[in-house]
């Protein structure tokens, strides 16, 4: 077991873990962030998906201590004063989930390349969802919540 800071969120969290211990299991079990969800554990459906200095990173492989002295967004963190962010709320207003265990992934990779790409292609929207899976079918609704957020201006600063 070591003990190590990780800055979630805005605020400054003390792990005390071993330090290979994969991300995921870190804000679940330890810090009680449970949007993101483990999912395939190979990297391969995003549903673990957070931001890490901005970057979409997918949390279930990559050990913990990796991240000491980076900035961890979960999609908890997208909630400022109790509102969800405007991805967030596109997605509500969109009903772009179904079962909802991919959406906080989507939602995070949608947060990624707005802030990266405001005004993305279709090509460059369907890059960043490349390594998503939605087993529910609401990939469509997905899709036009982005639409919405494009045509909304959402990704300019």
């Amino acid at each position: 077991m070591t003990s190590f800071s990780l800055n979630v969120n805005g605020r400054t969290c003390e792990v005390e873990c071993d330090p290979a211990t994969p991300l995921i299991y870190v804000l679940r079990n330890h810090l009680d962030l449970v949007g993101a969800k483990l999912g395939c554990g190979l990297e391969q459906c995003g549903a673990c998906a957070i931001l890490v200095d901005g970057e979409r990173v997918l949390s279930c492989v990559r050990a913990a201590s990796e991240f000491e002295g980076a900035e961890i967004t979960t999609v908890e963190g997208l909630v400022q004063d109790g509102e969800p962010s405007v991805v967030q709320q596109a997605f509500i207003e969109e009903g772009a989930a179904q079962c909802g265990y991919c959406t906080a992934g989507l939602v995070i990779a949608t947060t990624a390349l707005l802030e990266k790409t405001p005004r993305p292609d279709d090509t460059e929207i369907q890059s960043a969802l490349n390594d998503h899976l939605c087993r529910c079918g609401s990939h469509a609704r997905v899709l036009r919540a982005i639409d919405v957020l494009v045509q909304r201006g959402a990704g300019d600063a």
